[in-house]
């Protein structure tokens, strides 16, 4: 057998020593959760919110990573589209500020009419 075959069937061995540890771990881990949860019940109803909110927290670290890109996408085309309303907003406001100005000329325009046909009058 070559190093490299070693290295292979060694590494098959842990990676099937440490599956059926990991599944361990997360029963335990939801073996305590249950009971503290039993307690929790039992003795005081007021704590159940500060005990999901330690759930959650245990829980983050496994779920963020799916959430986060499954979530990516979705975030991806909000993004895109209040950054297309937005320069779209920019488009209309430019737009509206130059009738305005051509309004404001305009009038500028007919009040020096007006003062010129006062004088010549």
């Amino acid at each position: 057998m070559n190093t490299h075959t070693e290295h292979q069937s060694h590494e098959a061995e842990h990676n099937e020593e440490t599956a059926p540890s990991k599944n361990m771990d997360m029963v335990g881990t939801v073996a305590t959760v249950g009971v503290v949860a039993a307690g929790v019940v039992l003795m005081e109803a007021a704590l159940l919110p500060g005990m999901i909110l330690g759930v959650a927290a245990v829980a983050a670290p496994n779920v963020l990573p799916k959430v986060g890109s499954m979530v990516a996408p979705v975030f991806k085309s909000a993004v895109r589209g209040v950054y297309k309303m937005g320069r779209k907003t920019r488009e209309l406001a430019a737009e509206a500020q130059e009738h305005v100005e051509d309004i404001v000329a305009e009038v500028n325009a007919e009040a020096d009419a007006n003062v010129n046909d006062n004088k010549a009058a």
